[in-house]
């Protein structure tokens, strides 16, 4: 479904992990890491960091989105997102919405439980999907192109 090899899909989901040391959430105790991968294989991480006015916190696909767009890199080829529980978590809305900004609707996710990698029966299995599939009937930038009556 994706086109990205083993290793890559490997690459980043380690640094998604990795990511996740970096969150900022003594209010809910709940660590986010995000990574995208760009064409030319370059992974931007993002955490959750929270804040005091819950309203000002960021997630951490917006986070690494924010990051990348900051220094001028728009393109994104993949993205993983893992939190610390057992089950695969997808992006909140608003980060569906703000991802759909800057990739395809048939950009792949991959969303990691915690125990992925784990040894033995628990081992936790990677849901793969895509934007498209996350974000039905999506509004992107092309819709602002089009004709009015």
């Amino acid at each position: 479904m994706t086109g990205l090899s083993t290793e890559d899909r490997d690459k980043l989901i380690a640094a998604a992990i990795e990511a996740k040391e970096g969150s900022y959430s003594p209010y809910s105790k709940f660590r986010v890491g995000a990574a995208f991968m760009t064409p030319s294989g370059a992974i931007i991480k993002g955490a959750n960091i929270e804040n005091a006015s819950y309203g000002a916190t960021i997630c951490a696909e917006r986070t690494a989105l924010v990051k990348a767009a900051s220094e001028g890199i728009r393109e994104f080829v993949a993205l993983a997102v893992t939190t610390d529980v057992p089950s695969a978590i997808s992006p909140c809305g608003i980060c569906r919405q703000f991802i759909r900004e800057f990739c395809a609707l048939k950009l792949p996710v991959y969303l990691v439980p915690a125990n992925y990698g784990s040894h033995g029966d628990s081992k936790g299995e990677i849901t793969e999907t895509t934007l498209g599939d996350l974000l039905p009937y999506s509004f992107g930038p092309e819709d602002l192109e089009l004709p009015r009556i």
